[in-house]
Order: C-alpha cells, then sequence, then structure tokens
C-alpha cells in the first residue's frame, strides 16, 4: 500500500470559536482507495502558510511512502532538512501525517488504533471542562475571575456530570512572567474558595494557570491554594525553563502539571528527569504523532506519572487523545470542551458518545471518527 495524495484541509470554527479560530486537518489517500484523517494544532502560522507546509512536506516526503512504516516516516520527517529538533512547527505538520497514517492502519487492519497499542484498558474515559457561563449567566462575563459565578459554574457541570472542572483563577494574560500583586493572589484565593464550597468532594479542582508567574509567585499561590486541595497545577511557570518549574514542584504539595506547549519525548523526558511534572499534558495536535505520544505514556508510567491530553483543537486531535486514553494504563483525565456537541458534532459524521462526565471509546476502525468534508467545504478558511 502506497500514499498517493495528500489533501490539507483548512476550516474556520464558528463562533463562539470553541477549540479555536480555525482547524488545519490533513487527507491521506492510498492506492487502495483508504484514507485517513490527521489534524495539526497550534502551528504558529496563518492556516494557508500551515497548508503549503503540509504540501510540501507531503509532496517530498509522505507521496510514494507506506502508511504502516509510520517509524519509518517519522524519522525521515523529523531528521529532514537536517532538523532533528523539537520544532512547533515542524512537529505539528508531522503529527497531522503520522495520525492519518495510523487513521489508515486502523481502517486496513478493521481495528481501533488502541487495539494495534497495547488492547482496550478503560470501558469509560474520565473528562473534564473548563468553566463556562451556564445558560442562566452573563455570556460575556469573565467567569474564572468572579468567586460568585465561578462557583455557580462549577455547580452547574458537576451536575452535567463532570467530575473535574478547571479554570484560571489568575484570568490574566501576558507575556513575561510576573510577580502577581496581593490583590490578585487573595482574588484566585478566594474563587478557589467559592469553587471548592460549592461542589465539596463531588469534584475535582484543576488550576489552569498559563505561565503567567515567576517562580517565587507560582510557589505563593500555591501556598495559598493547598488548602483546597486541588488535583493539579498546571503550568505555574512558563515551559521553556524546566529547572523553574522543578522548583515549584518542590515546593508545594500539589502536583504539577503542563506539557500541551512541548512536543516529542525529547522534551517529555526532560520533564520526568528533573521530577518538574507529575501529569502530563501533550498536545495529540503537536506532539510528534500518536505513536509518540505512546511513547511519552510509556516513559511516563515508569516514574509514576500520568497523562492528562490537552485539548483545545480539532475533533480529529481530540479522537486521537482518545485512542491514547483507552490503552495508556497510566491515563488520569482526558480534557474536553463540554461535552462532543456544537460543531465539532456537525463536522464529523459520528461523534464519539458522551456520557455526563465521561467518553466512550469507539469501536469503529482507526481514529474512530470521519470528518464531514461537505461541512468542511462550507466552513473553508476564508484566507483572512
Amino acid at each position: 500500500m502506497k500514499i498517493v495524495e495528500v489533501r490539507p484541509i483548512a476550516v474556520a470554527v464558528p463562533p463562539p470559536h470553541k477549540g479555536g479560530y480555525h482547524w488545519v486537518f490533513v487527507k491521506l489517500t492510498t492506492d487502495s482507495g483508504l484514507v485517513g484523517y490527521g489534524e495539526a494544532h497550534w502551528v504558529p502560522f496563518r492556516p494557508p502558510s500551515v497548508v503549503q507546509l503540509m504540501n510540501d512536506m507531503g509532496e517530498r516526503y509522505v507521496v510514494g511512502a507506506d502508511p504502516f512504516r509510520t517509524e519509518q516516516l517519522w524519522q525521515t520527517l523529523y531528521a529532514s532538512e537536517y532538523g532533528q529538533h523539537p520544532d512547533l512547527t515542524k512537529v505539528g505538520v508531522i503529527t497531522a501525517l503520522e495520525m492519518a497514517c495510523w487513521d489508515i492502519i486502523g481502517k486496513a487492519l478493521e481495528q481501533p488504533i488502541y487495539n494495534l497499542l497495547g488492547g482496550q484498558i478503560w470501558e469509560k474515559l474520565r473528562a473534564y471542562t473548563y468553566l463556562y457561563a451556564t445558560p442562566d449567566q452573563p455570556q460575556d462575563a469573565n467567569i474564572h475571575a468572579d468567586p460568585k459565578l465561578a462557583a455557580e459554574s462549577a455547580a452547574w457541570y458537576v451536575g452535567q456530570g463532570f467530575t473535574g472542572v478547571k479554570f484560571d483563577p489568575i484570568a490574566q494574560g501576558g507575556i513575561t512572567p510576573r510577580q502577581l500583586s496581593l490583590e490578585t493572589l487573595d482574588n484566585a484565593e478566594a474563587v478557589t474558595e467559592s469553587v471548592r464550597k460549592a461542589i465539596g468532594g463531588k469534584c475535582d479542582i484543576l488550576i489552569g494557570t498559563h505561565g503567567q508567574m515567576t517562580t517565587s509567585s507560582a510557589i505563593r499561590l500555591a501556598k495559598r491554594l493547598e488548602p483546597f486541595d486541588p488535583l493539579w497545577f498546571e503550568e505555574p511557570v512558563p515551559p521553556e525553563n524546566v529547572d523553574e518549574m522543578a522548583r515549584v514542584a518542590r515546593a508545594t504539595s500539589i502536583p504539577i502539571a503542563t506539557g500541551e506547549r512541548l512536543s516529542t519525548k525529547y522534551e517529555f523526558a526532560e520533564l520526568l528527569v528533573k521530577q518538574a511534572a507529575q501529569i502530563l499534558q501533550m498536545d495529540m495536535g503537536r506532539v510528534g504523532g500518536i505513536m509518540e505520544a505512546k511513547k511519552i505514556a510509556g516513559m511516563a508510567e515508569a516514574h509514576y506519572a500520568e497523562i492528562a491530553p490537552h485539548l483545545w483543537c480539532g475533533p480529529i486531535a481530540w479522537a486521537a487523545a482518545i485512542q491514547l486514553d483507552t490503552c495508556s494504563p497510566n491515563f488520569l483525565i482526558q480534557e474536553g470542551i463540554e461535552g462532543w456537541g456544537g460543531f465539532y458534532a456537525e463536522i464529523v459524521k459520528e461523534a464519539p458518545r458522551f456520557k455526563g462526565g465521561y467518553i466512550i471509546p469507539p469501536t469503529a476502525p482507526g481514529l474512530g471518527v470521519e470528518l464531514d468534508e461537505e461541512v468542511c467545504a462550507k466552513h473553508a478558511y476564508p484566507g483572512t
């Protein structure tokens, strides 16, 4: 079997843009007629540039390749042009191409991908969601920074069956990590306390910061939040300095989670060796592919670390995460965007079952989902 065509598909996500403003998929077609889909998430350029990168790499290295030889293809793509470095742009494109190969392999063997990576362990997958405004709340409100609204939203999602909710109690953007003000620390503590009181022990709290803090500020915040027993403290400092993240990890009893901005086993190995994180949040649209993610999960298992794949992307990368979760013994919880509804359900022909706060792994071959290309065409990225 050989790959005969590589076709990128760029989609504009309609409002409210949950999962991003745009998604970039790739469709591989083989000489036997089988097709496979992949997704590149957050390649740091506009979709037309990502499409060109996919076409360039596809024409030079993928057309004519055997989709079953994913390891050889990965090594070729990773080392091409003397690269061989965890670069989010190149590795994002590699991720999509490798993912589509696995989709083809599963379809050729009539098996879900998880059955080809050790087999099913979990009958259902625990999931969590960020807090969003409930139907009764102002839709433009800053839920995460308001103790009352955050508590109401958390209680609402617990009522939907979720056993984990995430929020960013700092709720401030920024590029350079900074020392948080006492006012910000006070409010973050108040929000977290309010959520814990609202949900009690029925649901885990996940603190989802985004690398906004200096090391000392992250430690100060962690000490304030420890009494509310969060399941994790996410990206307390930017992921570029693993030593500083390890300092935070040593200073708090809250498990550190990180990984959405990292790629390949090489970057995740450093996290584990330096004991900088106990929960790895690989993003299946940029980590390097399905096999790369499985290797990372195996390394984590040897360090008694768990995986909780990140999700702010389209349905193909989400489907890949479900495949990984299902066959990984150290799976903890899967990020979701509420249930699999809205545009997610519209753009695939049959969405995975989402029951309350749990995902039921699909039994269909390959990734278990198929893009509806008519819907993709209707929402084609317009170039602006």
